[in-house]
C-alpha cells in the first residue's frame, strides 16, 4: 500500500486556500510497481482522515507501506509509522519523498525500515523484490535503514533516470481524482489538474531543497507529455492545468517543440507554471500563450537585488519588473513570490521589494517569511543561531527560528505591511485609506519591534 499523510480536513488555512494536488510522486511509483506486476494499492488521505487511514490499514494489513514524506506531512507521518509498529509489527516500512534525505536516521529512529533516497521508483522496486526474496538490499542503491547493530546503513546514491520517456503515465485510475477538481470547482469556479515534465533544477538558490532530483536536469519528450495531455483532456477534461516544474521555459527548444506539438494533437489545456525572468523573453511569452498558458508565476523572492544576489538566484531584479510586465502585455496573468527575513535582510530591503510589487504590478503574489530547510545552504548557514532546539518529532523546519536582522515578531508585521501597502496601491477611495491605515499600523508594529529589540 502506498499513501502520504496530508489531510486537508486537518488544516484551517488550507481548507481556505483549497488548492489540492493529487501527490504525482507517489502515483509515479505506484504506476512503476505495477508495470512491473508488484501488485499495489494508494490510499490518497487528502479528503480522509487519520482514523480511516488506520482502520483500512488494520483491515488490509499490507506487507508493505510506502509513505511519501514532505515537509507538511511529517509529524503525521511520524504518528502513523508508530501507529503501524504498534498495530501492524509484520508491516515493513518505507519511506519516500523531499522530507527523508537529511532527516533518515530520527525517521528510522522512530519506526521507519527503509528510507529510499532520490527519484523512488526504482529503488523501492528493487527493495520489495529483494524483501520479497528474502535478501537483506544491501546491493540495493538508494536506501538508508539500520543494520541489526543499530548502525546507519548506506547503500549509496542511486544513478538518476535518463530518459524520463521510460516512465509511464502516474497512476491517477488508483485515486479519486473527480475529489480534487470538484473541490477545486466549488472554490475557485474553475479545476486543475497538477503535470510534470521534468525532474530537477539547473539553479542553486540557497534556500531551495534538491532533495530528491538533485542540481540536474531532465525532461520528458514533448510527444510523452502531449500523449499524457490527450490522457488528461480525454479522461477527466479539467478546466486548467498546473505544470509543477521548476523552471517550465528553461528549454526554449523544448518550448518550441511543445507548442507545436501540442497544437498539432489538439490537446490544449489552459495551463499555468513557473519560471525565471532570465529564461522569458518575447519569444517565449508568445510560445506560452499559443501553447495554452493563461498565466505564469515569475520568481523574485525579493526586490532587493543585495537580497536576490544573497540568495545566489543569479536574476536582476530589474529583469524580473521587465517579464512580469512583458507578460502582462502579451495577455498572459503573472504572479510572483516574496519572501520575507532572509538572512541579512534590512527595513531598506524591505522597502525595495514594496516598490518592486508596485512597479512589476503582478497579478498575484504570495509571501512568506523565509526558514531554513535542512541540507540547503540556507541552512548551514544560519544552523549556529538557532533561536531554540525543537523537538523533532512534532515539529517541522517551517517553525525553525534563527536569530535575524530584527527580532521574529517584525517580520509578523513587515508581512501586512508589505500586502497593504501594495493594495493601497491598487485602489482607491474607502479601500485605499483602509489598507493604508492598516499599512501605518504595522509599519508602527515593525518600528516598535525594532526599538523593542
Amino acid at each position: 500500500m502506498l499513501t502520504h499523510g496530508y489531510f486537508v480536513q486537518e488544516d484551517e488555512k488550507e481548507q481556505r486556500i483549497m488548492r489540492p494536488y493529487p501527490p504525482l510522486g507517489l502515483l509515479y511509483v505506484a504506476a512503476w510497481l505495477e508495470a512491473h506486476q508488484v501488485e499495489n494499492e494508494v490510499f490518497d488521505t487528502t479528503f480522509s482522515s487519520m482514523d480511516a487511514l488506520k482502520q483500512h490499514l488494520a483491515a488490509s494489513r499490507p506487507a508493505y507501506c510506502c509513505i511519501y514524506v514532505n515537509l507538511m506531512t511529517k509529524v503525521n507521518v511520524v504518528h502513523i509509522m508508530q501507529w503501524i509498529r504498534q498495530h501492524l509489527p509484520a508491516t515493513t516500512i518505507i519511506l519516500g519523498g523531499p522530507e527523508v534525505r537529511n532527516h533518515a536516521q530520527n525517521f528510522l529512529e522512530y519506526g521507519a525500515h527503509y528510507i529510499v533516497l532520490g527519484e523512488g521508483e526504482v529503488t523501492t522496486l528493487e527493495l520489495i523484490e529483494h524483501l520479497r526474496a528474502g535478501k537483506e538490499p544491501v546491493q540495493v542503491a538508494g536506501l538508508r535503514y539500520l543494520a541489526p547493530d543499530g548502525t546507519l546503513h548506506n547503500t549509496g546514491e542511486r544513478e538518476k533516470i535518463k530518459d524520463l520517456n521510460v516512465l509511464p503515465l502516474p497512476a491517477r485510475h488508483k485515486i479519486n481524482l473527480h475529489a480534487y477538481l470538484d473541490a477545486w470547482k466549488t472554490a475557485h469556479g474553475l479545476n486543475a489538474v497538477s503535470v510534470n515534465t521534468m525532474r530537477g533544477c539547473p539553479y542553486t538558490c540557497k534556500w531551495c531543497s534538491r532533495a530528491v532530483y538533485g542540481l540536474s536536469y531532465r525532461r520528458r519528450s514533448p510527444e510523452h507529455v502531449v500523449a499524457e495531455l490527450k490522457h488528461i483532456k480525454n479522461t477527466y477534461n479539467p478546466d486548467t492545468l498546473w505544470f509543477v516544474d521548476d523552471v517550465f521555459t528553461v528549454s526554449h527548444k523544448w518550448l518550441a517543440a511543445f507548442a507545436a506539438e501540442v497544437i498539432r494533437e489538439d490537446a490544449v489545456i489552459p495551463y499555468e507554471c513557473i519560471t525565471r525572468a532570465d529564461r522569458m523573453s518575447e519569444e517565449v511569452i508568445a510560445l506560452l500563450k499559443q501553447s495554452g498558458c493563461f498565466r505564469v508565476w515569475i520568481g523574485a523572492e525579493s526586490g532587493s537585488q543585495r537580497v536576490i544576489d544573497l540568495m545566489d538566484r543569479r536574476v536582476e531584479v530589474s529583469k524580473v519588473r521587465e517579464m512580469i510586465q512583458l507578460s502582462r502585455a502579451g495577455g498572459l496573468e503573472t504572479g510572483t513570490f516574496i519572501m520575507l527575513g532572509y538572512p541579512g535582510e534590512t527595513e531598506a530591503d524591505i522597502e525595495a521589494t514594496v516598490e518592486h510589487l508596485k512597479v512589476s504590478h503582478p497579478d498575484y503574489y504570495t509571501i512568506t517569511i523565509a526558514y531554513p530547510i535542512k541540507g540547503t545552504d540556507m541552512y548551514t548557514e544560519v544552523e549556529e543561531r538557532f533561536v531554540e532546539a525543537l523537538d523533532w518529532s512534532t515539529t517541522t523546519d517551517r517553525q525553525i527560528d534563527f536569530e535575524r536582522t530584527y527580532a521574529r515578531k517584525y517580520y509578523d508585521y513587515a508581512v501586512r505591511y508589505v500586502v497593504n501597502e501594495v493594495a493601497a496601491d491598487r485602489t482607491s477611495g474607502w479601500s485605499f485609506w483602509k489598507h493604508k491605515l492598516k499599512s501605518v499600523v504595522a509599519r508602527g508594529g515593525m518600528h516598535w519591534e525594532r526599538r523593542m529589540n
